[in-house]
């Protein structure tokens, strides 16, 4: 970001969800831990609108979460003074603790619009900082600034976001298929922490392989947009991330079994890249049109409206959060 001018109009900031695809090394016997697969996608996103006030609250879904984020962004000082705090009204929320980047987009949606209405410069990585996101994964915080497809280079010694590797546009034709299951939560905060310390070993063999397969066929196959190519080296990813995550999952490497039957479902119907985003529930699946999605939700809606989820049509994003400066019902992009 550069800097701004300090204003009191209304700053509107849009940000994007993003799926984590899976993970390069968990192994970390090279110094290097994680390593991030992900994608930034056009829906569902969270857009919220900041204007001056006397103090700070929040307005619409999350608005408890904004608060929060309100206070360790502008201060607690702010909010003790007389018409310098702020008001945040949430017109949308990426669903929480979904496996879609709820926590870090609110995060960086709030900074965001704290510092441009303060006129400061502060870059993503700055707004992570504060904000005390992208612990292992810099796919968020790409997400917001840029969008498109991201492989971060994992977490080394020192105590910083994952440093970008690989960003490109993802293809326009290609669609995502999201399962999303309402009714259960991904592991997250805490709970995250202590899963991630509990999990078994994992060998340098998988980690190896892995990284094999995203180098010689997942960014082939997206840079060729070759969708066979790049589905099922994610698919094979998945299942080598999902089988060792299992074992904090209930043997499943599913959180909800509900989504991982939609999802096979949609195998059979011909999708690919088949998996789970982080610790779920949301799930996903990739097809190459607009058509062929459409086909697909029309095939699977009825199941799935009888397992309790929902289905989305998304599209990659290659372009990262809009922040917009409102005055007078007018607005500048940047």
């Amino acid at each position: 970001m550069r800097p701004f001018p300090a204003t009191s109009a209304a700053i509107r900031v849009t940000a994007p969800a993003r799926l984590h695809l899976g993970f390069l090394d968990l192994n970390g016997g090279l110094g290097r831990r994680y390593g991030s697969i992900g994608l930034s996608i056009d829906r569902p996103s969270t857009q919220l609108t900041l204007t001056k006030a006397g103090h700070h609250s929040a307005t619409g879904p999350e608005s408890q979460r904004a608060v929060a984020l309100l206070r360790k962004f502008a201060g607690e000082d702010s909010d003790k003074n007389q018409d310098n705090g702020y008001a945040i009204t949430v017109s949308e929320a990426i669903p929480a603790h979904a496996g879609l980047g709820s926590g870090t987009q609110l995060a960086l949606a709030v900074g965001a619009a704290v510092a441009r209405m303060e006129g400061r410069e502060l870059s993503a990585a700055d707004l992570a900082a504060l904000g005390d996101r992208g612990a292992r994964s810099g796919i968020g915080l790409e997400a917001f600034r840029s969008g498109g497809f991201i492989i971060d280079g994992g977490k080394g010694k020192e105590d910083r976001p994952p440093p970008l590797t690989l960003r490109s546009d993802f293809p326009a034709e290609w669609r995502v298929m999201l399962i999303l299951d309402p009714r259960d939560a991904g592991v997250s905060g805490e709970a995250e922490t202590t899963a991630f310390a509990g999990l078994p070993p994992f060998s340098e063999a998988s980690a190896a392989h892995i990284c094999r397969l995203v180098l010689m066929k997942l960014v082939p196959g997206l840079k060729e947009e070759d969708l066979g190519a790049f589905g099922s080296a994610l698919t094979e990813i998945q299942e080598i991330v999902g089988g060792h995550f299992a074992t904090k999952q209930g043997g499943s490497p599913w959180t909800s079994e509900a989504v991982g039957h939609l999802a096979a479902r949609m195998g059979e119907l011909g999708a690919t890249g088949i998996g789970q985003s982080s610790w779920g529930p949301t799930g996903f699946a990739f097809v190459e049109s607009q058509k062929a999605a459409e086909r697909l939700y029309h095939s699977l809606y009825e199941d799935a409206k009888g397992l309790g989820l929902e289905i989305q049509i998304a599209q990659g994003r290659n372009s990262g959060a809009i922040i917009e400066t409102l005055r007078n019902s007018q607005r500048t992009e940047q």
